[in-house]
């Protein structure tokens, strides 16, 4: 299994109707499988991020499939229309079927 820390920032409130910025970034080594050890000369195997969820009180709001080809540490910054107070919940799933979640509050006035 391979070590992930996932880091989001949300603001705490905001204003009903206010349009917000999500930031979420995952500590993740993301190994392609396409090098080799340098000293056993064998390839190493792929392990990466491949699927990214953001949910709102249970609903869908953003969503990524991803590849070998995407960067370490996979950082994603989106927009959110503020209706109603809840909760975010960040997925991030890698190649063992290991899931890493945090969890945000956000309170609309």
């Amino acid at each position: 299994m391979a070590s992930a820390k996932p880091r989001v920032k949300v603001p705490k409130a905001a204003k009903k109707g206010e349009v917000i910025e999500v930031k979420t970034l995952i500590s993740h080594k993301m190994e392609t499988g396409l090098r080799k050890d340098k000293a056993t000369g064998k390839e190493i195997p792929r392990m990466i991020i491949n699927k990214f969820v953001a949910t709102f009180n249970g609903q869908p709001v953003f969503e990524v499939d991803m590849e070998p080809s995407i960067s370490a540490n996979p950082y994603f910054k989106f927009n959110f229309k503020a209706e109603e107070s809840g909760e975010f919940e960040f997925t991030w799933t890698d190649d063992e079927g290991t899931v890493y979640t945090a969890k945000k509050e956000l309170t609309v006035t």
